[in-house]
């Protein structure tokens, strides 16, 4: 069924489009540069277990794997995205602001969970309106998205920089300031009107592509990616702290962070150019096992007297455990859904990850609590069960991909 056709002033471009779209993918990804090396930091300096710190991190993960298709729904109903975009940001601001109340675990847990039901779309939206502005008026998605990349190593480094000049405790005045920058960036979003296509992560397109994606081969993949990228629950929430408990300084440990970053840019940049011809098997095997390395390696380095140089090198494997990770996904559903399946196969795609990262990292607590940086070899073996199911996979009989039929409308 085609979709109804774009009204005359949806084919009017917004005045600098890209700007604007650049500006709010960095405004978005500032905070969350911020929040993912200091916030577990911020926990410990306020006397949270590593326990305590594994649920506070883990509870609006499973939270929002639920709620995030709700919000989006929401935003395929609404008059403009971006509107939603400006109601979920003002909520995040609002919510982000108990964080400086007393700090116990009740209350930080409780503020934590309702933030993420706001905090979480916010890429999601940007990505729907800028992918809207890529189908009606030729822009760059790459050119835009980039910027998010860029504030996010921006927010690790400096944010480092700012806890050395002070303490943990400046964290949530950062979180809040940043998702400030995000409602400001909201309101300059261009509007484009009603939109015409549901969210990849909309319960709406979700519910009706979905069942037709459920084969073997392309659930294989998925959990595989998702078993992946929840092998780095563990890292996400204890490495930051554990670089400060071996003496390692805040403005390093923004470098150490910032310094991944930078690696996934370079992969992104030169992927079709070295990987490009490979097929995506052969790519997410490659993230599989670059993941196993990486873990492997990290409770190695402090023994072998590597220091910070030798995190350094470990934390180049980024490139590979993460960058080649999306990249292979997308190369996946690419060769692998059909073209009106594709939201749909990103929707699925959202669940497993979402809700493979929420349970490892609830599990990280206990691992960090019991065996400290031993957890890294139990996330090794939690990349070789993905890297199995990519395996598998591999080695199952592939769907076709069917040819759409239907025309390349706009959003």
């Amino acid at each position: 069924m085609s979709l109804p056709p774009l009204q005359p002033d949806q084919l009017i471009k917004p005045s600098h489009f890209e700007l604007r779209i650049s500006i709010l993918f960095g405004a978005i990804f500032l905070p969350l540069g911020i929040h993912l090396p200091y916030f577990p930091l911020w926990l410990e300096a306020n006397g949270f277990t590593a326990e305590q710190i594994g649920i506070v991190l883990a509870a609006p993960m499973f939270l929002r794997v639920v709620t995030t298709p709700i919000m989006t729904t929401m935003a395929d109903r609404a008059k403009d995205r971006a509107d939603i975009l400006v109601a979920v940001g003002a909520a995040s601001v609002v919510l982000s602001l108990g964080y400086f109340l007393p700090p116990s675990y009740g209350v930080v847990l409780a503020v934590s969970v309702l933030l993420a039901i706001f905090w979480t779309p916010h890429s999601p939206l940007a990505d729907s309106i800028a992918l809207s502005g890529v189908r009606r008026f030729g822009a760059s998605y790459p050119r835009m998205r980039i910027w998010g990349s860029l504030m996010f190593l921006a927010g690790s480094f400096l944010g480092g920089l700012v806890l050395a000049a002070t303490s943990a405790q400046v964290v949530p005045v950062m979180i809040s300031a940043g998702l400030a920058g995000t409602l400001a960036a909201a309101f300059v979003t261009p509007r484009l009107g009603r939109p015409r296509r549901a969210l990849p992560v909309s319960a709406v397109g979700l519910h009706e592509a979905a069942p037709k994606l459920f084969n073997r081969y392309f659930l294989l993949f998925v959990a595989g990616v998702g078993i992946i990228n929840s092998s780095h629950g563990f890292l996400f929430g204890f490495v930051s702290i554990y670089w400060k408990g071996i003496g390692i300084s805040d403005s390093v440990i923004g470098m150490l962070w910032a310094w991944a970053v930078v690696a996934e840019v370079v992969i992104f940049m030169f992927f079709n150019r070295l990987f490009g011809s490979i097929p995506s098997t052969t790519v997410l095997a490659i993230a599989g096992v670059a993941a196993i390395v990486r873990w492997i390696a990290y409770p190695l380095i402090e023994p072998a007297g590597l220091g910070v140089p030798g995190f350094f090198v470990v934390q180049s494997l980024h490139a590979l455990s993460t960058g080649m990770l999306l990249i292979g996904l997308q190369k996946m559903i690419g060769e692998t859904a059909p073209e009106e399946r594709t939201g749909a196969a990103q929707g699925v795609a959202f669940f497993s990850t979402g809700f493979s990262m929420a349970a490892v990292t609830l599990a990280s607590g206990p691992l960090y609590e019991r065996l400290g940086t031993g957890g890294f070899y139990v996330m090794a073996l939690v990349a070789a069960v993905g890297l199995g199911c990519i395996v598998a996979a591999a080695l199952s009989p592939r769907v076709p991909v069917r040819v759409a039929k239907r025309a390349n409308h706009g959003r």
